[in-house]
Order: structure tokens, then C-alpha cells, then sequence
């Protein structure tokens, strides 16, 4: 059988989301790859505007949405309907079976419950096409949601019009055109206004639709065609992507399309689970950008500008917001699609020449979103990489100006706070909110601009760039353990909170923002008082309640909810600011830790139904993708990798030039998460991370995977690229063994012990006593924590601590693996205290060892590698 990823991919994925909690906020969009126009269901108004578990349909809706928090614009629609006429979107909802609907990239079916009309509709670039079946004996009707404008042309079977949708980033002449070209008369016509009919044959305003009715008998099918430049032009897009094709044709054109990009990858073994998810993530991972340009009359690419407004020559894209897509999924283009990666940089930089900015979330235009000016990162990875395709010294003149001169003070462009960070090295406090991650982002960014100077030969600004890029020394407070905002005078703000979202920090609290430093985790490391200092911070964030404080947000916003909902500590997979997170293990010298952690986010957050967070444009699905394949962009904006655990025992990527690469994981299973071995080409491989060039150049990657880390010495050349050096050798592989303390019940959290995690059951109590001893957890109730593998002839200690009044009821046990039976002994810190360990612990199979108990109170755990 043919293998044919195409099947496995679920549009649906992420699509069961609200305003207060995403599981990736996504559509279920029938489209060409990176489609200008993208086609989908619709049941429902505003932002969210389709509602997977309310099986009724209402559109099939022309969509742009990147994400609900940008909106849509450009909207226009199409519906099958018989039976009484209600013309009006927000009236004519119908039921359908959830078995009758089918949606895959390049096709969708739905039978409506109450005539049996079927519609089916699959796409081009720029166009859709459409077919709509209804009963022999009725008389079929299409209603066409224009918003704001539409024309029937009579004798022509043909009705046009527009759209002026908009959430803002468009000048005053905007608008979506649209062509609706049927396949055969309509016997009856007509405009309608708010949902009534009028009269009209032209008409433009607000609520503007048309009712086209047609004899009953052979289906219905319907071309589109949408353009911004012109109703002409949009005419033009049906005749230059469809023409004389059928449903049929088209949909096997588009069929083709995706599967042979999605077939680049070939992946062997795993669930089918595992499969459907990939598969899914990778067709994420081609929706954005969109393409902006269009084929005028004389054959050449133009595009309505969304800067200036006017109709220009070249390339253009939009609707990708960088702070979130620099991360990975540019990073993934520049493996498996570079030629289109430098069409997308020429587009932005078409931007650059239109607006005068580089643009930092383009929806169309510009839009003040997110902070940073991550484009940088975008095109210094191409840079790099030796991606080709755009003006390098137009877009090297958009990036200075980014560094150099202050932008929008309301985020539309550039950098808020700019003269702030040239003065003293960070944005201060009292300058902008989300200071200390703007100030992040401003290092890190700099140091891209810097690496791109660099493969120019600009050595003074690659220099002064490179020295900006290192002041995130001077947000690192060492007496809390965090990067924090930083008041001018170089004071510390007041009543600092490492669990309060907002103020200094965007989208998360101290816990999820200190790690930004993609570019220097060796000078991060120094700063926090060495390599052992980083891991067990990191520890101590995978080990945490995972609580927070609404802090200047004064709400609870969805990321929060989403990081509250799973047990994985204080790391938030479900927003992008922890993403480089767990390879900061590898960079400390213990990739085990890495491997661990990244398996059970790939397995645990991850389904082919359900993304941890917002989705964001191919983000979300592409750092799945990465490591799925073993491998993560730790620092875009440099051509290197850090390895991680593949989650396949094969993986076959075609790159662009028709080289191979095949990625094996040998011995490779749920259990087998720890690599003991790399060999690149067959020539063993220490490094823990591996070159763009050997990546793009083919061959073979081969893992060898165990249940159990190996520990190997590792030199500072092993450890990923960092802007300061590392220490000259770095320790062994999980030389420090994972280790945690938990307080049971709350006390002393803030200090040597973690706050409680990991448990279901029981009720905290107070006891009065000291440090960890003035609260337990009493009752029935269970811990899971999850813990690394230690090397072969290691084991974990597990001590439990509870108060001596409660020894005698108290019987709790440890579930894990060889431990040998609890020894109790009174706590040498506190006469009232009892300790008991259970020593030779190890994981069991699922990577879990447990604690629990039927009664008794217990105050504190604590577990530490020993032999």
C-alpha cells in the first residue's frame, strides 16, 4: 500500500478551544500550503467563530485568521440551503451528524441533518471551488455573504463583490474582492441587506449578501476567486488556478500537493497515535504565512500593499507573529523548504521598503501585539544558513534601523524603551511595562543582527552588537534567583514575586522568563553560580506547584488556566516563552535530563485531537516536530541543533534538493527515552548538538537509545553554541543526579523546599511546628513524580518527614522500583520530627515513582541520587 500521510492529518487538531482556555485556538482550514485564501466551517460569530462541539454549520467562511487574538479580515462566505429562505448567517445555523463531516487539507464534506444537501468544497492558492448536492426535487439555493458589497451579473452566471472586514493593520482603500463564478444560469437573483431582500442587483453597505436559486436536478458548483487588488484580478485568480477544471481535478491537484509535501518526512514505527499527531503538526507547519501577491494581466507577481495601500511589484506575506514563529518553525523551512523560506524574507522586506519598518506581527499590516523585534531572529537564521532568495542589503538596513532607532510606542514596530537600552543595558522598570522581557528579547535579538553583520563583514557593528547582547547580566538578580525588571537608578522593584504574572514579564511570571538567553547559556550558567546552579534551578522549576498570581494582568488569562491544568511544575509548554527551557540541561552537561523531559512533553501534552496552548501559526506543531526527529533550534539565529530524543525508530526527510536524511533511533521504545550514542554518517558523534550543514548536506543520524543514560565525559566543545565560553571541561553526563524537596503542605516554599505538586487527595493542615513541620497533607492521597533515569549502579534516596505524634498512624510507602523497606530516624534539625528513607528507589516503567498512604499526615519529601 502506498504510504499516504495525507489520511492521518486532523484538521480538527487544536479547533476544541475558548477565549479562557486553548487547546491550540486553531481552524480546521482546507487550504493550498501557505494559501492566500483558506476555507472554513463556520457555526458561530466574533472571534471564535467555530465551535467544534456544536455540530451545526451556518458558512463555509473565506478565512485569514492566524489566531483569534489577531481576528480575520477579509471575511466573505457560502452556504447550500432549500426549504424556506433565511438569508441572514446568524439565523440559518443547521445540524449536522458528526459523522458526516469530513475534513482533510485538501477537502471537506458535510451533510446537513435536515435536507440531506451535501457540500463539499477544496481550494487553490488564491480560490475555492465548490459543490453542493441537494435532493432531486427541491429547488437549490446559494447565499453568498458579501459584508460590504456584491453586483449580480446577469447572463453571466456570475456575482461579485467585497469585503472590508478588518481589525486594523490595513489603509483606508482596503478591501477583499470576490468573484463567485457558477456552472450554470440562476433562475432567480437577488441582493440582500441584513438579512432581507432589496431589490438590488449592486449594492454596497453593511450585512450585504446575495440569494442565487437555481432548477432542481445535477449538483451545484461553484468556483471562487478572491484578490486585494481588484474584482478583475480576482476574476483572473478563478481563470489562472482553476479555468476549466472540475471539483475533481482540482481536489486531486491540491491531494497531490500536500502529499507529496507531507511525504517529505517518512516516519516508521511509533503509535498511531504518535503518527496522526506528526502528521498533523506537519501540515500546521505549512498554513503560515499566507502569501499576499497575486499574477496580474501581464504575468508578472504584484501585490496590493498593506503599508502604503497601493498596487506594487513582488512577493509579498503576512500573518505570522515572529515573537512566537523565529523559534522553530522558520528554523524548520530552512531544512525542508529554503527556496520558499527566501521568498517569504523577500516579501518582508517589500514590508520594510513600503512601511519603513520591519514588521513584528503582520496581519496584514502592521499590528501592536507582541513585543521584541523578532524578525531579526528570522532572517539571521537564514542568514546563517545560507538562504538565498531576498535583498540581503535592504533587509541587513531594516535590521539596523530595528537596533538603532527607537519605533512605535505602541508596538506596531521597533523597539519601545530603545533609549532606555542603548543608555543602560536594559529597558528600565519605570520606562514600559514587560521591561525585563523586552529587555530579553532586545539582547538576544541584537545578537542576531550581529551574527548577520557577521557574515557580511560589518566586524564594528558586529562587535558593538555582540556587547549589547550580553547585558542581560544586568537584570540577573542573584539574591532571588531570577531575571527581574530593573528600576534606572539600578535599584530592584518592591515586593518582587517569582510567581506574578505580568509587570517586568510578558505572558508568564520570573519562573517562565529568566531562561531567555538563547544565545549565551554558558554566561547565563556563570550568573547563576555555575553549571550545577542551573540544573537544579531548572529542577526546581519542573518540580513545582504549578500556581500563579493574576499579578498586573488582574485576571486569570488562558495561559495561566493551561499551565494550572497538567502537572509538569512551573514550565508552561503551553506558551512560548519555556520552549528553550529544557535544552538549557543539555547546555549545563546532562542531556538525560533533556531527553526525559522532552519525551514526556511529546507525550503527555500532545495529541492528534489537542495542542498544549495556543497552536500560533506552525510554532507549537513545529517544536513537536523537532523533537520528534531528535533534533531543536536552541539558538535560531545560529546554524546548530541540540539533539534531543527521537520520539520514531526512523525517519526518512527528503530536503528540497532531493538529498536524504535518514534519522534512526536504534532500540528506540517508550522506555527507551536516554541516547547512549550518535554517529553522524557512521563516524561517532560526541557533540550534543549537530550542524545546519550536516543537516542540509544528507546522510544518516543514528541514535542508539536505552532505558538508562550513560555517563560519558564531556568536553566544553561538546556543549551547545554559546556566546560566552564554557567552563574548559564540563562534567559527566547527570553527574548531580535529579534531586527535590516538596513541602507537603505549603511551608517553607519559598525557601529550600519546593511547594507541593505532583499529588492528588488528602487536605493540608496546619501543626505548628518549624520550617516544613508547621503543615502536612493528611489523609488518603498519592505523589507521582516524575524523575529521570539514573546511570546503571545508581539509585534514588526517597526520605519521608512527618511529625513525630503522627509516627505511629502514619504508613506510607514508596511505589517504584528495588527499593528496599523504609528505616526511620529522628529529623537531626528538629527532635520532633521523623525521617524515614527507602533507599535503592528507581523509576518504575512509566518513569514515575510514587508515595502514597491510606492515612497519617506527612510534612515534606525529599529525594536525591545516592551510589
Amino acid at each position: 500500500m502506498t504510504f499516504n500521510p495525507l489520511l492521518l492529518v486532523n484538521p480538527l487538531q487544536g479547533a476544541n478551544s475558548q477565549g479562557e482556555f486553548s487547546r491550540g485556538n486553531t481552524l480546521p482550514l482546507v487550504s493550498a500550503p501557505w494559501g492566500m485564501t483558506q476555507w472554513t466551517l463556520q457555526n458561530g460569530s466574533g472571534r471564535w467563530f467555530f465551535d467544534p462541539n456544536t455540530p451545526t454549520i451556518s458558512s463555509l467562511r473565506a478565512t485569514r485568521q492566524p489566531s483569534p487574538w489577531m481576528a480575520d479580515y477579509g471575511v466573505f462566505g457560502i452556504f447550500a440551503q432549500t426549504g424556506d429562505l433565511v438569508a441572514s448567517r446568524a439565523a440559518r445555523a443547521v445540524r449536522y451528524n458528526p459523522e458526516d463531516l469530513s475534513v482533510h487539507p485538501d477537502y471537506l464534506s458535510v451533510v446537513l441533518a435536515d435536507d440531506g444537501t451535501r457540500m463539499e468544497m477544496s481550494a487553490t492558492e488564491r480560490c475555492g471551488i465548490f459543490r453542493f448536492t441537494y435532493a432531486a426535487d427541491v429547488t437549490a439555493r446559494v447565499l453568498i455573504d458579501a459584508n460590504h458589497g456584491a453586483r449580480i451579473h446577469a447572463g453571466e452566471n456570475l456575482i461579485t463583490g467585497l469585503s472590508r472586514t478588518n481589525h486594523g493593520g490595513v489603509p483606508e482603500n482596503f478591501a477583499c474582492y470576490f468573484a463567485v463564478r457558477f456552472d450554470r444560469p440562476f433562475t432567480n437573483a437577488f441582493v440582500t441587506q441584513g438579512g432581507a431582500a432589496t431589490g438590488q442587483t449592486e449594492l454596497e453597505g453593511e450585512e450585504i449578501g446575495v440569494v442565487a436559486e437555481f432548477e432542481a436536478g445535477a449538483p451545484v458548483v461553484v468556483k471562487i476567486g478572491a484578490s486585494f487588488i481588484s474584482v478583475e484580478q480576482a476574476i483572473r485568480n478563478i481563470d489562472l488556478e482553476i479555468g476549466n477544471k472540475d471539483f475533481d481535478a482540482v481536489r486531486g491537484e491540491l491531494s497531490a500537493t500536500w502529499s507529496d509535501l507531507l511525504g517529505r518526512i517518512e516516519v516508521e514505527g511509533g503509535t498511531t497515535d504518535q503518527n496522526r499527531t506528526f502528521y498533523s503538526c506537519l501540515y500546521r507547519a505549512h498554513l503560515f504565512p499566507h502569501m499576499f501577491h497575486e499574477t496580474d494581466a501581464a504575468g508578472q507577481t504584484v501585490h496590493y500593499s498593506a503599508y502604503t495601500g497601493e498596487v506594487l511589484p513582488g512577493v509579498a506575506y503576512t500573518d505570522s507573529g515572529f515573537w512566537d514563529t523565529y523559534r522553530t518553525l522558520f528554523p524548520l523551512l530552512s531544512i525542508l523548504q529554503p527556496k520558499r523560506y527566501g521568498e517569504i524574507l523577500q516579501g518582508f522586506v517589500n514590508a520594510y521598503k513600503e512601511g519603513g519598518w520591519l514588521p513584528q506581527w503582520p496581519s496584514p499590516g502592521y499590528r501592536a501585539v507582541m513585543i521584541g523585534t523578532h524578525i531579526d531572529a528570522v532572517f539571521a537564521d537564514a542568514f546563517v544558513k545560507g538562504v538565498t532568495g531576498f535583498d540581503r542589503e535592504m533587509a541587513y538596513e531594516g535590521l539596523l534601523k530595528d537596533a538603532n532607532i527607537p519605533g512605535d510606542p505602541h508596538d506596531l514596530y521597533g523597539r519601545v524603551g530603545l533609549d532606555d537600552y542603548l543608555k543602560l543595558g536594559y529597558v528600565a522598570a519605570e520606562t514600559a511595562n514587560k521591561s525585563a522581557s523586552r529587555s530579553l528579547d532586545y539582547h538576544y535579538d541584537d545578537f542576531c543582527i550581529s551574527q548577520v553583520a557577521g557574515v557580511l563583514g560589518r566586524t564594528t557593528d558586529q562587535d558593538r552588537l555582540r556587547a549589547r547582547a550580553r547585558n542581560y547580566t544586568k537584570l540577573y538578580d542573584a539574591e532571588s534567583g531570577f531575571v527581574r525588571g530593573r528600576n534606572a537608578d539600578g535599584s530592584w522593584p518592591a515586593n518582587f514575586n517569582p510567581y506574578s504574572w505580568g509587570g517586568p514579564y510578558v505572558e508568564g511570571s520570573a519562573w517562565q522568563s529568566t531562561w531567555a538567553v538563547p544565545h549565551d547559556p554558558a554566561g547565563l550558567m556563570a550568573v547563576m553560580g555555575g553549571q550545577e546552579a542551573l540544573v537544579r534551578k531548572l529542577d526546581r522549576m519542573m518540580y513545582q506547584s504549578p500556581k500563579f498570581e493574576v499579578g498586573s494582568y488582574g485576571q486569570e488569562i488562558h495561559e495561566m488556566s493551561e499551565m494550572a491544568a497538567v502537572q509538569f511544575g512551573q514550565y508552561a509548554q503551553s506558551n512560548q516563552p519555556v520552549h528553550l527551557a529544557l535544552f538549557l540541561y543539555a547546555a549545563a552537561g546532562s542531556p538525560a535530563r533533556t531527553q526525559y523531559w522532552v519525551r514526556r512533553t511529546m507525550n503527555e501534552l500532545y495529541t492528534p485531537d489537542d495542542f498544549p496552548g495556543d497552536e500560533d501559526n506552525g510554532e507549537m506543531a513545529s517544536w513537536y516536530l523537532f523533537n520528534a526527529l531528535g533534533l531543536y533550534p536552541l539558538c535560531p539565529g545560529h546554524p546548530s541543533y541540540v539533539l534531543s530524543s527521537p520520539l520514531f525508530p526512523k525517519a526518512t526527510v527528503t530536503l528540497e534538493d532531493g538529498k536524504k536524511l535518514v534519522i534512526e533511533a536504534l532500540a528506540n521504545s517508550a522506555q527507551n527515552c536516554y541516547v547512549t550514542g550518535v554517529a553522524v554518517n557512521g563516524a561517532a558523534h560526541p557533540s550534543l548538538s549537530i550542524s545546519h550543514d550536516d543537516i542540509a548536506a544528507g546522510g544518516s543520524l543514528t541514535f542508539t537509545m536505552a532505558a538508562a543514560p550513560s555517563p560519558r565525559a564531556l568536553s566544553a566543545s561538546d556543549l551547545p553554541y554559546s556566546l560566552s565560553a564554557y567552563p574548559e571541561m564540563a562534567p559527566a553526563t547527570d553527574p548531580f543526579g535529579a534531586s527535590l524537596k516538596i513541602s507537603c503542605g505549603g511551608s517553607d516554599a519559598g525557601g529550600e523546599f519546593a511547594d507541593d505538586c505532583y499529588v492528588t487527595g488528602g487536605e493540608v493542615v496546619s501543626l505548628g511546628g518549624p520550617g516544613v513541620y508547621a503543615s502536612a497533607r493528611r489523609g488518603a492521597f498519592q505523589y507521582a513524580l516524575p524523575l529521570p533515569a539514573l546511570p546503571e549502579g545508581q539509585s534514588y534516596t526517597v526520605r519521608l518527614r512527618f511529625a513525630a505524634s503522627d509516627a505511629s498512624e502514619f504508613n506510607g510507602r514508596v511505589i517504584g522500583a528495588g527499593q528496599t523497606s523504609g528505616e526511620r530516624s529522628v529529623d537531626p534539625n528538629y527532635a520532633d520530627g521523623v525521617r524515614e528513607d527507602f533507599s535503592g528507589v528507581a523509576p518504575s516503567g512509566d518513569g514515575l515513582i510514587r508515595i502514597e498512604t491510606a492515612q497519617g499526615a506527612l510534612s515534606a519529601i525529599e529525594i536525591f541520587a545516592a551510589g
